[in-house]
């Protein structure tokens, strides 16, 4: 045996049995505490059944794919590259609307409203006009008048297309030799009507926006992400999107697009998110909660959370070197997700840590490697923290000495001086 260390404090020693200030009895400290001189120092021995009373619990670190996950709310919006906002190309006056209430779906070539203007009922005349004069000059023998004719009655079809005459009212207009009071509009894809701004009978001019439609089958979510974890995020990244509408059911998308600037207020940068939404079950406005995966690691090494021990300055495990034996070791920690962390460095795949009962084992663990460094500094005559600890050379020198002799001996370390024990071994208050 080589000293008494205090059990509440490793760094308080005593050369003789005595008790703390609670009454606990010091512990001796032997040479062979130190344990095999291949274990690290700090390795703890514990018997079996200590470790079941105990609840030590152990898990395999292992090899996986692993990604950060990055938790934020998202808002649906309409993809603003399948909005269409419908507006006459010339003025004229509504006679009638085929699509009258907001939300309404539509198909695509669907009728949206029918317009009388001035202007497409002269332009349908000069085409009438245009086909007679082909009629009449198109087998002319001089070349020039036959092509004038023709170009004429091209420009004059080409003219209704431009104002957006459907292509059935113009092939009508050529079978009948008739102009329409009205010509129709027809939508130009399946969507749903945004808004609606317009009524029957109502004078209408190219400024005036009559339909909004938005196609809907595809939609994005704007994500409100923070400074500091932007970083993380990467265009291609894939992410989970749920609502409170409909819980359980997860929806699946990829960040598209970082956009380039930061919110004044919210000190957040938008993430935007590409879904497919065939059953429209995503509405525009619609707040969600989005779950971003990072950082996709195909092959990385992970441990749970719970078998790390922070300490402030630097992060370890402790590692089943066989049973009953564990064996703490600094580990570099990278990204953390869902109950995991990943090791850079200190384990490797199938080493088994503990993931349970960690606070008894690190303070065992302290215990012993305090006393290892103790019992060092004992072989060597050196002093610790500027206490001399050579507890052997001074029980040879002194092997017979009282307590009183001892504490009046020069000989005797002042770190070690028992000036603040009592003669029956107890210690001064």
């Amino acid at each position: 045996m080589l000293f008494w260390r205090n059990p509440m404090n490793p760094a308080i020693t005593s050369p003789v049995f005595t008790k703390d200030e609670m009454g606990m009895d010091y512990l001796p400290v032997y040479a062979d505490d130190g344990g095999a001189a291949d274990e690290p120092t700090g390795t703890v021995k514990i018997d079996p059944v200590t470790v079941q009373n105990i609840g030590v619990r152990t898990v395999k670190a292992k090899r996986q794919a692993f990604s950060r996950s990055v938790r934020a709310l998202g808002r649906v919006i309409a993809d603003e590259t399948r909005i269409t906002r419908l507006h006459p190309k010339t003025e004229g006056w509504i006679e009638k609307l085929f699509i009258n209430k907001t939300g309404e779906p539509v198909k695509k070539d669907d009728i949206l409203f029918s317009i009388y203007s001035p202007k497409l009922v002269s332009s349908q005349h000069e085409y009438l006009l245009a086909l007679r004069n082909l009629k009449a000059l198109g087998e002319s023998e001089y070349p020039d008048i036959r092509e004038g004719a023709r170009q004429m009655a091209e420009i004059s079809r080409e003219r209704l297309q431009l104002l957006d005459v459907p292509e059935h009212q113009i092939r009508e207009l050529e079978q009948s030799g008739k102009p329409f009071k009205a010509l129709h509009v027809h939508s130009p894809f399946d969507g749903i009507v945004m808004k609606l701004n317009v009524s029957e009978g109502e004078y209408v001019t190219p400024r005036s926006e009559l339909y909004r439609l938005a196609d809907l089958s595809k939609v994005w979510v704007q994500v409100d992400v923070y400074e500091y974890e932007l970083s993380r995020v990467r265009v291609g990244d894939k992410a989970q999107i749920t609502l409170k509408s409909m819980p359980g059911r997860i929806f699946e998308g990829t960040v598209s697009y970082i956009y380039p600037y930061a919110e004044a207020r919210t000190r957040t940068i938008k993430v935007r998110l590409e879904l497919d939404n065939p059953e429209l079950a995503l509405k525009p406005d619609m707040f969600a909660d989005v779950t971003l995966n990072t950082g996709l690691q195909k092959d990385a090494v992970v441990v749970p959370d719970a078998a790390i021990v922070r300490s402030g300055e630097r992060d370890q495990v402790f590692i089943v070197r066989e049973p009953g034996k564990f064996e703490p070791r600094e580990v570099t920690l990278g990204q953390s997700s869902e109950g995991w962390v990943q090791v850079l460095d200190g384990v490797k795949a199938g080493e088994e840590v503990v993931a349970s009962a960690l606070f008894l084992i690190d303070s065992e663990s302290k215990l012993r490697e305090a006393t290892a460094k103790m019992m060092e500094a004992a072989k060597g005559g050196q002093s610790v923290g500027g206490a001399d600890m050579d507890m052997q050379g001074m029980a040879m020198d002194a092997p017979d000495m009282s307590m009183d002799e001892m504490r009046l001996d020069s000989s005797v370390p002042d770190a070690m001086d028992m000036s603040g024990f009592t003669l029956d071994g107890g210690r001064k208050p």
